[in-house]
């Protein structure tokens, strides 16, 4: 894939770019039909239309390029379900040479905007609804990390837009709900942290009036008549109105000052501040976008939520205890969370998690809401790192760096009756809205053909499964139609309010696999197909018990190079692959290595954390997670890739790695030891101190483009820090085989097979009848 931008303009990448006509035929395939959808990111080439998409009567997919038209009859018929359906008396100036922007070829991604109730007498006066961000701050943290968050949140309520709404929560042993609108002193109101609280309870103790709470009927009607404004005013105001009375509130704010008793953990109830933050949204705005912006620097251990009890001699879980069954307080955390996630859906709201603090604050238990809401999580080892001050900044700045973030999204999937859809791995939650295009088998997010995403953002990314009807079609030929067609319907409230709806429709070819698979091969994409898997994989690992990945990720690709392979029979050494599979095995032996599938040298916070990531990135990001790149410096050539191999360290080499989590300026042991004698101050060694500078100017655009803000190490060879390289790195010299390295060069000390011992090993399995 040379492609620069491999997504293109749809946003849509597929495991199988043409599909075998048949169930049994697909499953031969071994890797399953999936696409991997970017609902919203932007794009020049895409137009934006001022009214609304056309929907099949049937089926409700919208108007589209692939549409049959009658020009005469003023007919177009759905390609999906074939239905005809008369075109509105608005279109009736159509023609041949004069379409409407939807069915022209080229735009198989159209944008509609949408007026939410418009004022018939000034359309341009149209309400817009006002995004809404909750702050909730924990207190039980050592003074200098209270200063690092306060000032970042300080430079956040800065940042709001000027049409949003902002409240504050803190919490500590007990959960402080701040009234921002009085302002004469400071009134904040006190929940217990040792139990769990509901929403009606939430509002019956903010004394919020039941006027304030009328329901709103539709979707998003919000706020116009859906509160009175006196409601919302106490704990909900216009940046402008409460800066100078939050800036002050955080000044005084103080850490937790309730008695910490030698040997025990603070008393820290995230769970009852977050559900005293998703009531109070709940109550003052149903059906508008809002977002619950918490700040957690350790684990919970009071109320519901807790993760760990108070007694500093018991460790937090890990991997081992969740695997042994020995983590006591784990599966009643994810239940709670698991039911504030279905609250926040139910409301619209999403929970975002900024997570700094050296042991786990409880990511792992968190994850089924911020997944579910489709938030944003941030993993950092304090508030002072820069991964957690340039991510947290990111989320609120403007403009080209912006992470565009939108709310109350709504997916619809329509496809050609032959396709069912099996569910969606991916920040999402399924509305289990059935249909025929619904699979009996789900993966993830299933039983539905529409999908909530209460937040995303233009980096959000799904993957669809597919599967086939089991009915064999394919022997009547005349009444088969040669291609299928998918569409994604995204609608969206955007950052400015405005309610959206992007429609993107694609077709692909059937391919008879019987006569040959030529056309099927060249339509594999290796990237999206590795990504695929490793979701597949993750998504395995939580939710089976006692499922092997490594096992599963070799049996499959045993399977998919014996389908696929060129061989003669028991001869391992007549094995070759097509040029569109070659990098594939590569790509399994370095997820099998990965953080995704080697979870016990990381913390399960950490393994949820990158799991979120993996399963919201879009490929080419996912790509990087799986199998990380590696760029070379030298005096004698140009900056040049570089195989992900020990072989590649050289002495007088600089390397680059990205790891898309931690990116790596590693300099060879002759290039530290001239840096160290300063070499690069002299004015004749000009040539050295550009030499330097090239990675971490390179490191620095790679930061620049990304959220989460990745992990910068810059160490030397043989140095401590040189182990975040290693680590990724094919062992290919080790110290069994030390004798053949070239100087200068390294070993890795591992057990751990090669890759060439690896394909040895594959393909002397395949090759077996």
């Amino acid at each position: 894939m040379a492609n620069s931008d491999p997504e293109g303009v749809d946003g849509v990448r597929m495991t199988w770019n043409v599909w075998p006509r048949t169930k049994l035929e697909a499953s031969k395939c071994v890797i399953p039909l999936a696409a991997s959808i970017a609902p919203i990111p932007p794009h020049s080439d895409i137009p934006t239309l001022p009214y609304a998409p056309l929907r099949c009567r049937t089926c409700s997919a919208a108007l589209n390029a692939y549409s049959r038209v009658d020009f005469l009859a003023k007919i177009w018929i759905c390609p999906f379900c074939y239905q005809r359906n008369q075109f509105p008396p608005h279109y009736a100036m159509i023609s041949e040479t004069n379409l409407p922007c939807e069915l022209y070829p080229q735009y198989t991604t159209v944008q509609y905007t949408l007026q939410t109730n418009p004022d018939p007498n000034n359309p341009s006066n149209a309400p817009q609804l006002q995004p809404v961000f909750v702050f909730v701050l924990d207190t039980c943290m050592i003074e200098e990390e209270l200063v690092f968050a306060k000032s970042a949140l300080k430079q956040a309520i800065g940042l709001l837009p000027e049409q949003a709404l902002v409240g504050f929560v803190s919490f500590g042993t007990q959960a402080h709900v701040h009234e921002l609108g009085f302002t004469e002193i400071s009134k904040v109101y006190v929940f217990k942290g040792s139990k769990e609280i509901s929403k009606e309870q939430v509002l019956e103790q903010l004394g919020l009036p039941a006027a304030g709470r009328r329901s709103t009927a539709g979707y998003p009607k919000g706020l116009q008549n859906g509160f009175t404004n006196t409601v919302v005013n106490r704990f909900l105001l216009p940046p402008s109105d409460c800066e100078f009375t939050l800036n002050s509130l955080l000044d005084e704010l103080q850490t937790d000052q309730w008695p910490v008793q030698a040997g025990h953990r603070a008393s820290r109830c995230t769970g009852v501040a977050l559900s005293v933050a998703a009531g109070l949204l709940g109550a003052c705005l149903p059906g508008t976008g809002a977002r619950i912006i918490a700040l957690v620097g350790g684990p919970c251990t009071e109320g519901p939520g807790t993760i760990v009890s108070k007694d500093l001699s018991e460790p937090v879980r890990s991997h081992k205890d969740l695997f042994k069954d020995a983590a006591p307080y784990f599966k009643k955390a994810v239940k709670f969370y698991d039911s504030l996630a279905k609250q926040l859906v139910d409301q619209g709201h999403v929970l975002d998690l900024f997570a700094s603090a050296l042991d786990q604050v409880g990511v792992a238990e968190m994850k089924v809401a911020i997944e579910r809401t489709g938030g944003l999580v941030v993993l950092a080892e304090s508030f002072g790192h820069s991964v957690f001050k340039d991510s947290f900044k990111l989320v609120f700045e403007d403009g080209e760096q912006s992470l565009g973030l939108c709310f109350n999204g709504m997916l619809e999937i329509s496809c050609s009756k032959e396709i069912k859809v099996q569910g969606i791995i991916g920040p999402c939650t399924s509305l289990e809205k059935k249909g025929p295009n619904v699979s009996d088998m789900v993966i993830g997010e299933g039983n539905t053909t529409t999908w909530k995403m209460c937040g995303l953002d233009k980096s959000t990314c799904l993957t669809v499964i597919f599967d086939l009807s089991s009915t064999d079609q394919s022997n009547v030929p005349e009444t088969v139609n040669p291609q299928f067609y998918l569409q994604f319907l995204t609608s969206y409230q955007d950052p400015e309010g405005k309610t959206l709806i992007r429609v993107t429709t694609v077709t692909r070819q059937w391919v008879d696999i019987s006569v040959s698979t030529e056309e099927l091969i060249h339509g594999f994409d290796q990237e999206t197909a590795a990504v695929v898997m490793a979701r597949i994989t993750s998504l395995k690992m939580e939710t089976e018990e006692g499922f092997d990945p490594t096992r599963w990720l070799d049996r499959n690709l045993i399977r998919f190079c014996s389908k696929f392979g060129n061989y003669r029979e028991s001869d391992p050494s007549s094995f070759s692959l097509n040029p569109c599979f070659s990098l594939f095995p590569q790509f399994i032996f370095n997820l099998r290595r990965s953080q995704f599938v080697q979870v016990f040298n990381n913390s399960p916070d950490e393994t949820a954390y990158f799991r979120v990531l993996l399963n919201k990135e879009n490929i080419t990001n996912a790509a990087v997670m799986v199998q990380p790149s590696l760029i070379s410096y030298s005096f004698n050539s140009p900056p040049q890739p570089a195989l992900l191999d020990v072989a590649s360290i050289s002495a007088d080499h600089i390397l680059l790695l990205d790891s898309y989590f931690s990116i790596v300026v590693f300099h060879g042991m002759t290039i530290a030891q001239w840096r160290n004698m300063g070499f690069q101050n002299q004015p004749e060694h000009q040539a050295f101190a550009l030499l330097l500078e090239a990675p971490q100017v390179d490191a620095q655009i790679i930061i620049r483009d990304r959220f989460p803000v990745p992990r910068l190490v810059v160490c030397d060879q043989h140095g401590s820090q040189a182990r975040f390289l290693l680590a990724k790195l094919n062992p290919s010299a080790t110290y069994n085989n030390a004798t053949d390295i070239a100087s200068g060069s390294d070993i890795i000390f591992t057990d751990d097979v090669s890759l060439q011992v690896f394909c040895e090993h594959l393909q002397r399995l395949a090759v077996q009848s």
